[in-house]
């Protein structure tokens, strides 16, 4: 439960039809087997006790008795264990019927939630049976328990308030207006359906999105427990098709047919950051006038062991279709930003600054699909390289071959000379590879590009990428500067599948170039080459692995995760890749950059937007220039501390 993460389970039993004590006996099992994985809640199908289909049965006062009892079976039997089982019932109160959901834990019903919407269509005869759930805050009495019964019931976790959860019964999610999206509103981070769906063509597709739909709407974790063997097969089949998603995404899926446990881990944290970052999101009852009651429970936190898998790329989609596409989609939004704003100024000119590396191949790309929609010669996108005092053979010979495959217009402008008397202007010994040493190389090219802009009566394209704004790994006011930045939300990460992409739909010698750039270092060239000639400044061992930079960004900046999690997340995305040690030295070095580099990010130029991590002063990034970095650098040395002392 520490950090939000909470292990939870939908099951599904194998029944037998109006068999109370057997079917009790199979909960017990998997409430059992549940608890010793470290499951926090269990939910169990609509009518678990009895099962779905008993038809006429439940008018029978023997079973209603039989599942009476043996909720107060289960009750007693799982009073030992730090587990919540959610379990189905049919449920005599005020001389009505109600299929209900009870909520079980610590030897105590907490409370009754009956169904509200009863279907009565096709196979589906609940009407006959049983009566509409209202909202009510009554106490009923179940053996020497008084749960609450009715609808509008939440129940929260003293110790842990995003642990707060709503309870809605299968038709209530096929519905327009349902239960869940009031519970939601006044609380319910995590929502569970216990469900008896029949299996027929196509059907699971359907409830697959549907849940997946309902758990991004209602920013939640929404557990879906489903019905499966040992129901009658009068008339229908169940599938026990349990899903467990989050946020639009789905965690867990049971394969159709099967019994058992379907397990996730649930970030809360997550979820209650997504609505406090959404502005949109209503947490108050629609209906005002409509009191939803609380049931809070206690639970000790613990150590939740992470089965949940953790991406280490979250930029990058690990499916290759879906990858394929997104970088269809990604270049075509990069590609319609450049195309409009060169169309509103009215030139057919743009500059870049072509170094061999990926980030100016990316744009150079993007340059090319927005000359093309433009109906423009590729004649006009004018290509400067500019070899100083660390180019090497490798990247001046790329950038050049790069342009000429793209049919640009290549411009060679050697600026060691222009640099030279730069450093004798301000006294700088050439001698003395410091900072200025090298910015003064990078704020050279950038006055070149912006005068030969000037020239052609075009603009300065830039190519730094976001992984660069959020560590400052930029010159201000040189490669930090442009008139328009294609590649400002586009993390390194994401970069190189970019360039993948299109060197896997080129050919020749296009291709050849674009995989041997993919293949070559990342360095900014502002030192002097090795004796071999080959890249001795590689930035990845200056500032650290991209990777791990991008992932921090990610869970940082989207997220508002704070430093501990996003060390622990990572000792579980990164595992047998980086030590311990090694993620927590380039978190600190991510941390201390990120703070004192935004004054970098404050004066961006315009960039298009691409993913939902962006760091534009003007759209999804507000941050003081100089605020300190110490709350998160201080929960960092701790981690370390205690790193050390194990």
């Amino acid at each position: 439960m520490r950090d939000g993460f909470v292990k939870i389970a939908c099951a599904t039993p194998d029944l037998k039809v109006a068999d109370c004590d057997y079917n009790t006996d199979r909960m017990l099992d998997l409430i059992r087997e549940a608890h010793g994985k470290g499951v926090k809640i269990v939910c169990f199908p609509e009518l678990s006790i009895t099962s779905y289909t008993c038809g006429d049965l439940f008018l029978q006062s023997k079973l209603i008795q039989s599942a009476e009892d043996n909720l107060l079976r289960l009750t007693d039997e799982t009073r030992d264990l730090e587990i919540i089982s959610i379990v189905g019932l049919p449920f005599c109160y005020a001389n009505h019927l109600y299929n209900c959901a009870a909520v079980v834990y610590k030897g105590d019903i907490l409370g009754i939630v009956p169904k509200t919407h009863i279907p009565n269509y096709g196979e589906f005869y609940e009407a006959r049976h049983f009566a509409k759930g209202e909202p009510t805050d009554y106490t009923v009495n179940v053996g020497e328990h008084k749960p609450t019964f009715g609808t509008n019931q939440i129940f929260r976790c003293e110790d842990l308030a995003s642990l707060t959860f709503g309870v809605e019964i299968c038709e209530d999610v096929w519905v327009g207006d349902t239960p869940s999206v009031k519970l939601a509103q006044n609380g319910a981070v995590l929502i569970f359906n216990l469900s008896a769906s029949d299996e027929i063509i196509g059907k699971s597709d359907y409830r697959r999105m549907l849940v997946k739909s309902k758990s991004g709407s209602l920013l939640c974790a929404y557990a879906y427990a489903d019905a499966g063997i040992g129901e009658s097969t009068q008339d229908m089949v169940f599938a026990g098709h349990n899903l467990i998603a989050e946020n639009g995404s789905v965690l867990a899926e049971s394969k159709l047919f099967r019994t058992g446990l379907t397990i996730a881990d649930v970030d809360l944290f997550r979820l209650t950051r997504e609505r406090a970052r959404m502005s949109t999101w209503q947490s108050v009852p629609m209906d005002r006038d409509e009191e939803y009651y609380i049931n809070v429970f206690h639970m000790e936190q613990t150590e939740t062991i992470l089965d949940r898998y953790i991406p280490p790329h979250p930029f990058v989609p690990s499916d290759k279709g879906i990858l394929d596409a997104r970088c269809e989609e990604i270049l075509s939004i990069q590609a319609v930003g450049l195309m409009t704003r060169l169309r509103h100024i009215g030139t057919k000119t743009a500059v870049v600054g072509l170094s061999g590396g990926l980030d100016s191949t990316l744009a150079l790309i993007v340059m090319a699909h927005a000359f093309d929609m433009l109906g423009l010669d590729r004649s006009g996108m004018l290509t400067v390289t500019m070899p100083c005092f660390g180019t090497t053979d490798r990247t001046y010979s790329n950038a050049c071959r790069l342009a000429d495959a793209y049919g640009a217009t290549l411009r060679e402008i050697r600026i060691q000379d222009s640099v030279r008397q730069h450093f004798k202007d301000i006294g700088q010994d050439e001698n003395v590879h410091d900072v200025t040493y090298e910015n003064g190389q990078a704020r050279e090219r950038t006055q070149v590009l912006m005068d030969i802009a000037n020239q052609q009566n075009g603009i300065v394209i830039g190519t730094g990428d976001l992984s660069e704004l959020a560590l400052g790994w930029a010159t201000y006011n040189g490669d930090h500067m442009s008139m328009y930045g294609v590649n400002a939300s586009i993390p390194k990460t994401l970069v190189r599948y970019l360039v993948a992409y299109e060197a896997n739909r080129s050919d020749g010698v296009l291709k050849e170039v674009l995989l041997d750039i993919l293949d070559t270092p990342v360095s900014p060239e502002l030192l002097p080459p090795e004796k071999d000639g080959t890249i001795a400044q590689k930035t990845e061992h200056l500032v650290g692995p991209y990777e791990l930079h991008d992932f921090f960004l990610y869970y940082m900046v989207r997220m508002g995760f704070a430093p501990g999690k996003i060390f622990r997340m990572a000792k579980k995305a990164f595992a047998g890749v980086y030590t311990d040690a090694v993620i927590l030295q380039w978190e600190r070095t991510f941390y201390r950059r990120f703070f004192s580099q935004q004054f970098k990010r404050s004066c961006l130029p315009d960039s298009p937007k691409v993913g939902s991590v962006t760091l534009s002063p003007r759209g999804d990034w507000r941050m003081p220039s100089d605020a300190s970095a110490s709350v998160w650098l201080k929960e960092l040395d701790k981690l370390a501390q205690e790193l050390t002392n194990v």
